[in-house]
């Protein structure tokens, strides 16, 4: 049986954040020894140059003015800004204050879609995205005496990223997901050299850390692509819960790379996050059996890589 385009949209959201969370794995067995910026600058150096043979392989000319359309200017832009915001955040919050004010996002994207495109957004989306976000606070536990002024900074992050996916959204379906990925890597990379400086320096590459920022970098293009992919398929503010996932596949790759083993409230906020997830997923089922099926007007779209 087919999957609708918001199931397709959940499944390539799960499978993006997984790469995200094999990106920041491999991100943190790389700086103990390598400072921020460098670690960026390299990953992005071997993301954008796998990402541009991806987009030699397009079928059909290389239309590089399609990546000057405003919605794919306006993604860059907030992309590079919530690299910023995020990285002076993390700078003077700890880690778990940052992630739980990141956790906002599907919060302000459903908000984004509902006054923005209009999207039908009923009290079971709603929950489902409540229900995710309680899920990862329980696993967070942010120490609320962390919070300072520099919280704004986080909060500032989850508006950039907020405004990067809605325009993803909206970007026309002829400029390829390949496209705009490297577009977006190149973007990232060159905060890198921004970044360098007030991370101290250049380090000397090891063979082990070359390896392991090759390894981020593929990460980073499964879910530079597959995050694209998902915002342009369906409903927006179905596939926000499914943000969620980067929580649990963390919590997998900690144990199977790092023996972090799960106490107590990490496996009762994973399955809130997990029900949370099955319901929205049962009610998209639902909703699908109770409407007509209509035949796709539109024209065959070419493949546009993985």
């Amino acid at each position: 049986m087919a999957l609708s385009v918001n199931l397709r949209g959940a499944l390539f959201m799960s499978i993006a954040m997984a790469g995200f969370t094999f990106n920041d794995a491999l991100l943190k067995f790389v700086l103990p020894t390598m400072n921020l910026g460098q670690a960026v600058l390299v990953r992005g150096v071997f993301a954008t140059a796998l990402l541009f043979l991806l987009v030699a392989r397009q079928r059909g000319p290389l239309r590089f003015g399609a990546l000057l359309h405003p919605s794919v200017l306006i993604r860059l832009v907030c992309e590079v800004a919530a690299t910023i915001t995020f990285v002076l955040a993390l700078m003077r919050l700890p880690l778990a204050d940052v992630s739980a004010v990141l956790q906002a996002l599907p919060l302000a994207v459903t908000l984004g879609a509902a006054f923005i495109f209009s999207e039908p957004v009923g009290w079971r989306r709603w929950l489902a995205i409540l229900g995710g976000f309680v899920g990862v606070m329980i696993v967070v536990r942010p120490g609320f005496e962390g919070f300072n002024a520099w919280s704004l900074s986080a909060l500032v992050t989850v508006g950039f990223c907020a405004v990067r996916d809605l325009s993803t959204h909206s970007i026309p379906r002829e400029v390829p997901t390949a496209w705009i990925s490297a577009a977006t890597s190149l973007a990232v990379m060159l905060c890198g050299v921004v970044l360098i400086g007030p991370f101290g320096g250049w380090s000397p590459l090891t063979l082990p850390n070359t390896a392991a920022l090759f390894g981020s970098a593929l990460a980073l293009v499964f879910g530079y692509q597959f995050i694209i992919k998902a915002l342009r398929e369906g409903d927006i503010s179905f596939m926000a819960p499914f943000r969620y996932t980067a929580l649990l596949w963390a919590i997998a790759l900690g144990y199977l790379l790092f023996g972090d083993v799960p106490d107590g409230p990490m496996l009762l906020g994973s399955a809130l996050i997990v029900v949370s997830g099955l319901y929205a997923l049962y009610r998209e089922r639902v909703a699908g059996r109770q409407q007509p099926i209509i035949e796709s007007t539109e024209p065959n779209m070419a493949p546009d890589g993985l």
